[in-house]
């Protein structure tokens, strides 16, 4: 499975920080499942990064 760009991580992130705005709906802006914003804002919050693990 192909991992998301760093710039659809950003973005996701961006609206998080800056909106009032619930995980599902992220989700759902996006196209992406909701499982895929939660490992991303949980990772974000412990490392700072927004790269695809390895």
């Amino acid at each position: 499975m192909k991992s998301y760009s760093l710039d659809l991580r950003q973005k996701v992130i961006e609206i998080y920080e800056n909106e009032p705005i619930l995980q599902r709906q992220l989700a759902k802006r996006f196209r992406v499942a909701p499982s895929f914003v939660t490992k991303l804002l949980r990772q974000y919050r412990e490392t700072a990064q927004l790269a695809p693990k390895p």
